[in-house]
């Protein structure tokens, strides 16, 4: 049985303006709770201490449990959904849970980027998951803190193939050490090449939705170097923004380049009665070519139908590139 490890990253781009901040609520909070007459406020001051503390520790398990062959090569089947965390509800996480994996078994994905990964003190989304695939994985906290306030939300990312060399990054700048917008890296490990995997989850407002975009692009472009890569999340951002534009002169957005007209959307907002408000584009499948080329020969948005896991479409791809081992080819596929 494969050993789930914890050890901590070095974050890239730390934000210096919430670690001081850290620091003295954290100073702050130990003289409070070493005062006479003020230790009843204990728990509630290392709640707060918790939730303000930076994130870099990460769960790993290198290895998937099962090992598999394919009767013939095969594209790489990858997937990126945002699990929505509904909290301080969590309404039917569990159930909705359920019905993601099964999507999973029936789509048979290799690779999953994960957003809003739940851990609260009953439930631990990341390890039950792993239970159920018995895929390799590393989960990321980013906000929240499970043990001090019974609630987080994180990045994962899920491999059929082992994985190594991970990485983490911190995107958002803001002055604010109770909220973190991060990105999670990992190196998926194949019998024909190596891949990087990048799952991320960036913030709503635009001129800091920008800059991570921005502060993405240069940390992928410098972490991945000639490797191909696949840069899948939440990007809270419309396609005709700015920020999206500007990626796009690095990376290839898999869904235009299959369907360069449809009109899709990934997210909806619903007036209380049921209606449609508005309907936005804001998950991503990129993919980075490095020294390679990429082969993709389908991609598509999921419909939740009956079991709605969460309020934004999943991105699905499958795709193969010339360096791996990902050599199947479907006579429709595009090249990029």
């Amino acid at each position: 049985m494969p050993v789930l490890n914890q050890k901590y990253l070095k974050v890239a781009y730390p934000n210096s303006r919430s670690l001081i901040k850290y620091q003295k609520i954290k100073n702050f909070g130990e003289r409070i709770i070493r005062s006479i007459g003020l230790k009843q406020f204990r728990t509630f001051i290392n709640r707060i201490i918790s939730v303000v503390k930076p994130s870099g520790k990460v769960f790993i398990i290198a290895e998937p449990e099962y090992q598999f062959s394919e009767p013939e090569a095969k594209p790489v089947t990858i997937l990126s959904a945002n699990l929505w965390h509904d909290w301080p509800r969590n309404r039917r996480l569990k159930e909705r849970l359920i019905c993601f994996v099964e999507l999973i078994k029936k789509e048979k994905v290799d690779i999953l980027l994960l957003q809003e990964l739940v851990r609260t003190n009953e439930f631990e989304a990341d390890k039950w998951l792993r239970d159920q695939l018995g895929m390799a994985y590393i989960y990321s906290r980013t906000n929240g803190t499970a043990p001090g306030i019974g609630f987080e939300e994180g990045l994962a990312i899920f491999s059929r193939y082992p994985i190594k060399n991970h990485r983490l990054a911190q995107l958002s700048d803001q002055n604010n050490p109770f909220s973190r917008r991060m990105a999670l890296g990992t190196c998926i490990e194949t019998d024909g090449g190596d891949f990087l995997a990048y799952s991320v989850h960036l913030g709503i407002i635009g001129r800091q939705n920008k800059k991570q975009v921005s502060r993405l692009k240069d940390w992928v472009e410098e972490e991945s170097g000639d490797n191909p890569a696949v840069i899948g999340g939440d990007f809270n951002a419309e396609e005709n923004t700015s920020q999206i534009r500007s990626a796009k002169t690095t990376w290839h957005d898999s869904y235009r380049a299959v369907h360069p007209r449809d009109d899709v959307f990934s997210h909806e907002i619903l007036w209380p009665w049921g209606n449609v408000l508005k309907r936005s584009r804001l998950d991503y499948l990129f993919l980075r070519t490095g020294n390679h080329s990429w082969q993709v020969d389908e991609v598509r948005h999921i419909v939740t139908g009956d079991c709605p896991y969460s309020d934004h479409k999943p991105v699905l791809i499958k795709a193969s590139f010339n360096g791996g081992g990902f050599k199947g080819r479907v006579s429709n596929g595009f090249p990029i």
